[in-house]
Formats: structure tokens, sequence, C-alpha cells
């Protein structure tokens, strides 16, 4: 029986559209009674609100169980590396959610952790902040290496932007916690209960998803949806060395490929 985990932004959707087939896939895939998770470095929204601009775009009937953030991640990462309990955060209300929820106390004084994602708030103030703290110590976390993200139509910068001042300035290296670290993927394989071999990572970024799903001995299929085009996937694949086991021009094409194979 295979699992998935599922990108979002670019193989469910594309901005504020719902990508063609996708929301068959997902039907499908449940009357077989496939496992699945979507998996986002997204930081910025809580598990709920994802799941809820899913449903919203695509239809898709989506609770908040069924979804895994780097915020979250995050989140159970520093509760295990166990340093203690007093955050510096840099991020918007999912991660500060997560970190509340799992525990912690956000604080600008003497942290155990500065922990990093998407900040559309970001100042020169709070860079300054983060540098002395770890550079006092702090040991730093970053949610996602992502640098650019589309955003109607364009591109703005993303977390691994802001880590790259932060990284500079204070001369540390950040634990790297969202695709492709181990990190998530270790987390994700976990939730959904199979071996990383029966399981299909899919997503539309060649390094981040397709890169991560390798890493951590997942099958993976690259889906010419978003980032990845029919036009460009070749010269991604050559230009990163990174080479999935299947792209598909729809998830669809994914579904009956492994119901062939199953036949």
């Amino acid at each position: 029986m295979p699992g998935f985990i599922i990108d979002l932004d670019g193989t469910m959707y594309a901005g504020t559209d719902p990508i063609p087939e996708a929301d068959r896939f997902i039907r499908e895939i449940r009357g077989q009674g496939w496992p699945f998770l979507y998996l986002t470095n997204n930081s910025s929204a809580a598990p709920e609100h994802v799941a809820a601009k899913l449903q919203s775009i695509t239809g898709i009937e989506t609770d908040a169980s069924q979804v895994l953030t780097s915020a979250m991640a995050a989140a159970r990462y520093i509760t295990e590396d166990r340093r203690g309990r007093r955050v510096f955060c840099v991020g918007e209300s999912g991660l500060r959610q997560a970190l509340e929820e799992a525990g912690f106390v956000l604080t600008d004084d003497s942290p155990d952790y500065v922990v990093q994602g998407i900040d559309r708030d970001f100042t020169y103030a709070k860079l300054e902040q983060a540098v002395r703290h770890i550079r006092s110590g702090a040991r730093f976390i970053q949610t996602n290496p992502d640098h650019l993200l589309p955003m109607e139509g364009r591109l703005i910068p993303g977390a691994g932007s802001i880590a790259a001042a932060i990284k500079t300035a204070s001369e540390a290296e950040a634990v790297l916690i969202g695709k492709p670290s181990s990190i998530i993927m270790r987390y994700a394989i976990e939730r959904i209960g199979l071996p990383a071999g029966d399981i299909w990572v899919i997503g539309d970024n060649i390094r981040t998803d397709i890169g991560g799903g390798i890493a951590a001995g997942c099958r993976t299929a690259l889906s010419l949806t978003g980032l990845a085009t029919p036009d460009n996937c070749e010269a991604l694949i050559a230009s990163t060395g990174i080479r999935p086991d299947i792209t598909c021009v729809s998830l669809m094409e994914l579904f009956r490929l492994l119901k062939d194979a199953e036949a």
C-alpha cells in the first residue's frame, strides 16, 4: 500500500487557483484507503488555516490533522532538543501559535532559541535582537530555506532571505527544519505510518520536495504544475542533479500509474 506526502502551493493550488485534477487525485486515493499528509514549508499559518485555505480553493474536505507545517515541526524539534523553554520568535501568527501551543514562552530576554520563519513585518530592530541572542548562545532554528515565494504573479523574499541576513551577522549556522531537511521529512514519514520506501513525496519544487524525498528514502514524483513545468523540468534536473522517480503533468497520471502497478 502506498502513502503520500503532498506539497501544497504549486501542487494542489497555485495562489488562489486550484491545480487541475488535484481534487480528483485526493478523492481517488481516499477511495483506495491510501494514507496521505499535506506537508508545507509555510510557517506563517496555523494548520487549521492551511486546511481551510485548501478546502476553499479546491473543494477538498480537509482538516488540520492532515497538515504538517514547518512551524509545527520546529516546535516539535526544540521540544525534543530540551535546551530550555524560552524563545525569541521572528515570524508570523502560525509560528507563534505553534510555539505557544507546545508550551514555549515567547520573549526577547535571554532566550534559549531564536526561531525564525517568514516575517513580513521584519525590521532592523528584529535583526539586531536575533543576532545578539544567537551570539550570546541561543540556538538558531530556521523553519525553511525558501529564498523567494510566488505571490500574485510575482516573487517576494521568503524566510530563507531573512535567515541569510541573520546568518551573516551572527556568523552562526541554523538548524534547518523544513524541506529538504531530514527533520521535517522524518516527522512526516512518522505521521504516515509506513516505511519510507512505500511513500511517494509529490511536489513541484525539485530542490525542496524531490530533494527532501530522495534524502529520506522515499519515492518521488515531480508535478509539472508549479515551479517545475514541461518546458523547464529537464533543465532543472540537469542543474540540480536531482532526478525524481517520475514526472507527471497531473496527479491523476501518478494515480493511474500506481493503480496499473497494483493490477
